[in-house]
């Protein structure tokens, strides 16, 4: 497979997991502006029974809930504008979406996945951003050892 196909493969990989980051960080800030905690919190821990959720939350729970919100947009943004430079071959969009896509989802990964409270696309977005990592990392890694063969040559 070429270095562009990986690449924009890549991209579109990267793509994909923002705006469904995008999405939801919007969709969760939205359910706690309208008071709904434990329908946002249950849509993170899905596998937990939304019962489990219904509190009486104080205001801290909520906002450190939004935060959380929050960072979803900004890594989805980050992603997704760094899709289009990626999709260009850029190395360094390459290396900036699988820091930032990459660490987002190992925590999710750690405390969701493991935890086994993730539902539909949690565990999905997992494997599109570790499918993303590994082919821009093969790119690389094909195109640094082009390089080698060509300079040997």
């Amino acid at each position: 497979m070429r270095e562009a196909t990986l690449f924009r493969s890549s991209s579109v990989l990267w793509a994909i997991w923002g705006a469904v980051h995008i999405f939801f960080g919007v969709y969760l800030l939205y359910l706690l502006q309208a008071g709904s905690v434990a329908e946002a919190f249950h849509g993170i821990a899905g596998q937990a029974e939304l019962s489990t959720f219904m509190l009486d939350y104080p205001y801290g729970a909520a906002a450190v809930l939004k935060q959380h919100s929050y960072n979803l947009v900004w890594f989805g943004l980050v992603t997704l504008t760094g899709s289009v430079w990626v999709w260009r071959r850029s190395l360094q969009a390459a290396a900036l979406c699988a820091i930032v896509g990459g660490l987002a989802d190992l925590g999710y990964f750690i405390y969701i996945d493991l935890g086994g409270l993730a539902v539909f696309p949690g565990p999905q977005m997992t494997w599109i951003a570790a499918a993303a990592i590994g082919l821009s990392g093969y790119a690389v890694f094909r195109g640094k050892s082009g390089d080698t063969e060509r300079q040997s040559a």
